[in-house]
């Protein structure tokens, strides 16, 4: 694990997106120096994909903020996430007031430089530790000057790739691991769960002709998930279960996020592995979902799905910061989801295929008078202005509700059944079934 560890610290520099040349480069480094077997897939941009347009292809050389006497106080090619992910290019000569409004760091954490996106508006912005922010005001005057400059291009003509390894069983019947590879310089939300994937690639490319299929997937996360669904509808009928994997690489939490109604046989394998192994584990609801389970769990895909994680993804500080690193995820955190993800895979693998749920999440009848929606995985809810589109590390709570309805509008659930699933009074719940309705997500 050790030796998989240092690969990942020389992944760990790249500028990931969920388009582009750091995301294609990692995809090849992975197959040239880990997996062979690997098969890297596109996706051309402005493709429809469900709700969704897979945006224009983004690549970045260069990013920085230079004071009057052309010091570099903010630099792109010592830390990647200093820029805004999918900024615009502009080179600007601003005052300090206008720079200030461009800065995002996070109060409280005095030496963190913030993860921030804005894949779906056209932005440009800067990241910084509190201590930087802070030093910039105090040390400059109100009418000083900076130049900025983000040497960054959009290509309508360019592609979205994942990549994809099928490890072929004796039955067609598949299980599905699914890791995402679009964040910069993040170790345990952005490259632990690659590289346990490539562990586990790995070790069961080595075994006798298994009982059933392996399929992994590495895809930027959300858009990857939506558009692989999109163009692989009919290979996911033959998928019996999903593991997500990510944030598997530090040594402090076990956590377990379930499937949507956490009632399947998946669930109670999980739950039974960590009590096998004495260890004690903290379980999420699936309503404090926020990665590809959003996708693959969603009506009409259906698909059982859990994340097995370490730290659970926004539980922990360092989260979607810079001290997200290699200081973080560790051999012996990783270590240890390997053995539990392997123990997993080897029993779903082995066992008759009789005794999984191999249907859907949830062994429903549609009523067509229950709430269903209208669109396969999630909709573009920014498009709508119903959802941020500069992301931080959280989401606001009327997006979430709307999310939520969603997730159980599959047409087996009453509004007063997804009142209580998703925890909101009923009043409130059919005020949201009937703005969704208004909007034409739900029927």
């Amino acid at each position: 694990m050790k030796t998989l560890i240092d690969f990942g610290k020389k992944l760990f520099p790249i500028c990931r997106s969920i388009t582009g040349n750091g995301t294609l480069t990692t995809l090849r480094t992975i197959k040239n120096t880990q997996l062979k077997e690997l098969k890297i897939k596109k996706i051309s941009s402005e493709s429809k994909v469900f709700d969704w347009k897979i945006p224009h292809e983004w690549n970045i050389s260069d990013a920085y903020v230079e004071d009057k006497y052309s010091k570099k106080i903010i630099d792109f090619k010592l830390n990647n996430l200093h820029v805004v992910n999918y900024a615009i290019p502009i080179k600007k000569k601003i005052k300090k007031s206008e720079l200030l409004k461009r800065l995002h760091f996070i109060k409280g954490y005095p030496n963190a430089i913030p993860y921030i996106t804005s894949y779906y508006k056209k932005y440009w912005g800067f990241c910084v530790t509190e201590k930087k922010y802070n030093q910039i005001v105090r040390d400059y005057k109100k009418d000083d000057y900076f130049y900025i400059n983000i040497s960054s291009k959009f290509n309508k003509k360019g592609n979205l790739n994942y990549g994809e390894l099928l490890i072929p069983g004796k039955s067609k019947r598949e299980i599905l691991i699914s890791t995402y590879i679009c964040h910069p310089s993040m170790a345990n939300d952005g490259l632990s769960g690659p590289l346990l994937s490539i562990a586990l690639a790995k070790y069961y490319l080595n075994k006798k002709k298994l009982e059933k299929s392996l399929r992994f997937i590495f895809i930027p996360e959300t858009i990857g998930s939506i558009s692989y669904i999109y163009k692989n509808i009919k290979k996911i009928k033959n998928i019996i279960l999903g593991l997500n994997l990510t944030c598997v690489g530090d040594n402090k939490n076990y956590s377990l996020l379930s499937t949507k109604y956490n009632d399947t046989y998946l669930d109670k394998l999980c739950i039974h592995t960590y009590k096998l192994m004495g260890l004690k584990v903290k379980k999420y609801s699936f309503l404090t979902r926020g990665s590809d389970e959003r996708q693959f769990s969603s009506p009409g895909i259906d698909l059982p799905m859990v994340s097995m994680m370490r730290s659970k993804y926004g539980t922990y500080k360092e989260y979607h910061t810079s001290k997200d690193d290699f200081n973080l995820v560790n051999v012996k955190g990783l270590t240890q989801s390997f053995k539990i993800h392997k123990h997993v895979l080897n029993r779903i693998i082995k066992i008759d295929e009789n005794k999984i749920y191999l249907g859907r999440i949830k062994n429903y009848q549609i009523n067509k008078n229950n709430p269903i929606s209208t669109i396969k995985c999630e909709p573009n809810m920014g498009k709508r202005g119903l959802y941020h589109l500069i992301g931080t590390r959280s989401i606001k709570k009327n997006t979430k509700d709307m999310m939520n309805f969603l997730q159980y509008a599959d047409g087996g659930n009453t509004i007063k059944q997804i009142s209580n699933l998703i925890k909101i009074d009923f009043k409130n719940t059919k005020a949201i079934y009937l703005f969704l309705k208004s909007k034409k997500l739900v029927k």
